[in-house]
């Protein structure tokens, strides 16, 4: 056998240990799936693996509060869950190279340096619901975390928007392409995300109404993690408006929201 392929069978083997030695209590993940519309419509396999993926998460990944913020386990899987939900159909190693994530109560400050056109450097600081640095942490708020359990307030996900930063950075830059898998197309995905991209800018310009949140126009690299909140929030949406987008992510991420129906919470 490989040295490759033994190498996996080690590391799966003691996943599994980690999952065997520390589930996640059937009560606490009942509690919390139920809220979290996104994770309707899984199938009971693949709500089974997410269960898995989030035992690791909370094994190996910290999340902690900030300014008093008290933590608690079923604040933890919400997290964890939902961040879960992205790697699904990816590997956990996706998820690799870092340890941290911190909860403030509401958004933040953030301070970073910027250089002008004459080549000096200001330190600006900004208010924030989130961010995802390279190596970690990954930083959210919980006021922003606490809405994906309220359907009818739900309007992005900051959870799936960071930890998608988290995978765009995969190459080790935050640029709106995170490394493709061997059987798509890099060209496509260059020409489809670009061609949108440019589309909603002049259609923002011209105060023309778009299906994504205007903060997809920041960058490319914004532009990917906020239609990945639309692909896993709102799925039709994201399908009927920008179609080839749509497509292109459900090849990156392996699923398809689409296509769950929501009846299916049982499932979970």
């Amino acid at each position: 056998m490989p040295i490759n392929s033994i190498t996996e069978h080690i590391r799966a083997y003691w996943r599994r240990q980690i999952i065997n030695r520390y589930p996640i209590p059937p009560a606490l993940w009942e509690k919390v799936t139920t809220r979290l519309l996104l994770l309707q419509g899984l199938t009971l396999a693949e709500a089974n693996h997410l269960r898995d993926l989030s035992a690791l998460f909370l094994h190996y990944k910290s999340i902690d509060g900030i300014q008093g913020l008290r933590v608690t386990e079923e604040m933890r899987l919400v997290v964890a869950a939902q961040a879960s939900l992205l790697i699904l159909y990816l590997d956990w190693d996706d998820y690799q190279g870092w340890r941290t994530v911190l909860l403030y109560p509401g958004a933040f400050i953030a301070k970073h340096e910027v250089q002008d056109e004459n080549g000096i450097v200001h330190a600006v600081q900004h208010p924030l619901i989130g961010e995802s640095c390279d190596r970690g942490p990954v930083i959210l708020s919980w006021d922003e975390v606490a809405h994906t359990l309220t359907p009818s307030e739900q309007l992005g996900n900051v959870v799936i928007h960071e930890f998608a930063h988290l995978l765009d950075m995969g190459n080790g830059v935050a640029n709106g392409m995170p490394p493709l898998h061997q059987t798509m197309n890099r060209r496509a995905w260059t020409a489809i995300f670009s061609q949108a991209y440019k589309s909603l800018n002049k259609c923002w310009a011209a105060e023309e109404p778009i299906p994504l949140d205007p903060y997809a126009l920041e960058s490319p690299a914004e532009f990917f993690a906020v239609a990945s909140e639309a692909f896993f929030v709102f799925p039709q949406r994201l399908r009927a408006a920008l179609p080839q987008v749509y497509q292109q992510l459900q090849l990156y991420y392996r699923q398809d929201p689409a296509s769950r129906s929501p009846s299916a919470r049982k499932t979970l």
